[in-house]
């Protein structure tokens, strides 16, 4: 599963990169439970903020 850190500055590259919408606004960003780890937001996201957990 992966974890939004508290380095997201909110830019939504993760959001709109999901491709099951797993990921939901908020400050920082969180990723749901529906997850599959297929990493596609750790790829895109600018400043490194997901992480694997």
């Amino acid at each position: 599963m992966f974890h939004i850190t508290e380095e997201c500055v909110t830019c939504g590259t993760c959001l709109s990169s999901c491709p099951i919408n797993a990921i939901k606004e908020g400050e920082p960003f969180v990723i749901s439970d529906r997850c599959n780890d297929c990493g596609t937001c750790a790829e895109v996201c600018p400043v490194e903020a997901i992480v694997k957990v």
